[in-house]
């Protein structure tokens, strides 16, 4: 291949290189704009909840440490 062929080539990598760092920089700020969407929906569930919870008049409990309860025995009576 010539120096001429050569540099075209290059100058073509160059162009879809660019094309497909277009593609994806629309495909981050659609990311992005999700995001802050639904960070902001969190931050109102969040401000909802504390609300319901300074209104209840109860005071906050932990979180259990595991989701699985102690079976508990079932009663016959005979």
């Amino acid at each position: 291949m010539t120096w001429a062929g050569e540099a075209l080539a290059a100058i073509r990598k160059i162009v879809l290189i660019e094309e497909r760092i277009g593609g994806l920089t629309e495909q981050v700020k659609v990311l992005a704009d999700s995001y802050v969407e639904l960070d902001r929906r969190l931050l109102k569930m969040e401000a909802k909840f504390e609300l319901l919870e300074s209104l209840s008049g109860r005071p906050r409990k932990a979180l259990p440490a595991s989701a699985s309860r102690p079976k508990t025995k079932s009663k016959r009576t005979e």
